[in-house]
């Protein structure tokens, strides 16, 4: 892979990781239109080690929010009466929501990596999940924000956000910001929550992958630009990460919907076409 593509997938990673919109499945196009194959080893393998640049990130920004959460569920464990503070539920939340994700990611290594590529997958999870995040969009407008969040929140978020790895194309960030809605919680909470139920999974996904397949991502890709890609996508994530946190505190999620839409005609005209193969 030379720099250039290196450069503009680590952008394509950095704007979409946190956005309703498939990071993974965005991730695919390009890399089928730049002529890559996506479920060789290397790519596979690549594509999960330039999410932890965006998940970084996410460290990064929420820094002080994850400090008091590991702070107060420590605590909490060591002494009962503080186990009232709304972070250390948080912490439970965060624990419990990230074990689906992980059995889920181990019990369908093989599908993940191959078959579940495939842009046919991409395109019906893109407007299967639109229809999902546009009904949960729709409810009533929930009231209930990060201090209310329960260990049963996590765990359902959780066993939303294990659906993505196995349909790229749900998206993420889609899947538990609907789950989040779905609870009863503002679109703010919803989508914060969506951070961090991400930062222990991308996490252990890009580092087994970085450390499995190391060889491939060396022979494939290269470890530069697979490097390049991760800076990239980190720097433009933060961005991102500001943004998304400003847009929804004003605006529903119909344009994220739209988009999705779009993109899964476009996916199916490229491939009517033979611009790509599926």
């Amino acid at each position: 892979m030379n720099l250039l593509h290196a450069i503009l997938l680590g952008i394509v990673e950095g704007i979409t990781e946190f956005l309703p919109v498939s990071s993974t499945g965005h991730l695919n196009i390009v890399e089928k239109l730049l002529g890559y194959q996506i479920d060789s080893p290397g790519m596979t393998a690549f594509t999960a080690v330039i999410q932890v640049g965006a998940i970084i990130a996410a460290i990064v920004f929420f820094w002080k929010d994850i400090v008091a959460i590991v702070v107060a569920w420590c605590r909490g464990i060591v002494h009962a009466d503080k186990r009232d503070d709304p972070n250390y539920r948080m912490g439970w939340a965060v624990i419990l929501g990230s074990i689906p994700v992980a059995v889920v990611g181990l019990a369908f290594k093989n599908a993940i990596e191959t078959t579940a590529r495939s842009l046919w997958v991409i395109v019906g999870a893109l407007l299967v999940w639109s229809i999902v995040m546009a009904i949960a969009d729709r409810r009533d407008h929930g009231e209930r924000t990060m201090v209310d969040v329960t260990w049963k929140d996590g765990l359902i978020i959780g066993l939303f956000q294990a659906l993505a790895p196995v349909f790229p194309g749900i998206s993420r960030s889609g899947a538990t910001i609907s789950a989040g809605l779905f609870r009863g919680m503002d679109r703010v909470s919803a989508t914060k929550l969506s951070f961090f139920l991400g930062i222990p999974a991308l996490v252990a996904a890009g580092g087994m992958e970085a450390i499995s397949q190391a060889g491939a991502i060396s022979a494939q890709v290269g470890w530069l630009p697979t490097a390049v890609a991760t800076v990239v996508s980190l720097v433009v994530a933060y961005v991102s990460i500001a943004w998304l946190l400003r847009f929804v505190s004003k605006n529903s999620f119909t344009g994220f919907i739209v988009y999705r839409i779009i993109l899964a005609a476009v996916i199916i005209v490229l491939i009517m076409m033979g611009v790509v193969a599926a």
